[in-house]
């Protein structure tokens, strides 16, 4: 016979803030088994953690940001920060698959797009969504160079992505209308790495536009794609 199980459903109130109109709090209690289970209240401060430490690890990167400041930052006693995630590891964890999911989604968005008319127009357009201020991209970059030895599981994720990005651009590149020369895959994911460091240390994005464009008409000479080599993570 099945355990009894139970549902307390949700409900919302409204209640006025200065400013904004109405605010929807939600409060929710799901009792199953026996067990209490998380309510959106927690879910949604859970998510506000995540982003916040996904700006604190791009801005001071992996090791140099600690459950303090996170705690800190994110306005919740250290207590609460353990009881959602249980370790700097789980968190560190859940930011990675948090953007690894985002960029998935954002890439797969501009493949199935109409708006782009053919593959070099959606190879530039991923380019772009990667290596850009604020990019997705950079706290899974900083992940591969940062975190291998500390959080594995967190580095095997920032990986797996880097590997469906490569057969995505592979598919793209196959496709591709010309009969000119094709760029290689690997070389496209080459030319994102190295951009990307090169925006932050310039911070500029005028000459990834130049860069991008001399590579698709074929001005960019093997040699300049080959330098960017030196700074990209081997998969």
């Amino acid at each position: 016979m099945c355990q009894a199980q139970s549902l307390r459903l949700c409900y919302a109130f409204f209640s006025p803030r200065e400013g904004t109109g109405f605010f929807i709090s939600f409060e929710t209690t799901r009792i199953y088994n026996g067990k209490t289970m998380p309510t959106l209240e927690t879910s949604s401060k859970k998510l506000q953690v995540i982003h916040t430490a996904i700006e604190l690890f791009n801005n001071y990167g992996f090791h140099n940001t600690g459950v303090d400041l996170i705690a800190k930052k994110s306005k919740i006693p250290k207590a609460t920060f353990y009881n959602y995630f249980h370790s700097k590891e789980r968190l560190v964890e859940r930011c990675i698959s948090f953007q690894k999911s985002r960029l998935k989604e954002e890439v797969l968005a501009i493949i199935y797009s109409s708006r782009y008319r053919t593959s070099s127009e959606k190879i530039k357009e991923i380019i772009v969504l990667h290596v850009n201020f604020n990019s997705l991209y950079y706290l899974l970059l900083k992940a591969i160079f940062e975190i291998k030895q500390v959080y594995p599981q967190a580095y095997r994720m920032a990986i797996e992505y880097r590997k469906w990005l490569l057969h995505e651009i592979f598919d793209l590149v196959f496709s591709l209308e010309t009969h000119a020369l094709k760029p290689d895959a690997n070389m496209v994911l080459n030319l994102i790495d190295g951009l990307m460091f090169q925006i932050l240390s310039s911070n500029r994005l005028d000459e990834r536009d130049v860069v991008v464009e001399r590579f698709f008409s074929g001005g960019a000479s093997f040699y300049e794609i080959k330098d960017f080599e030196q700074f990209c993570p081997k998969i």
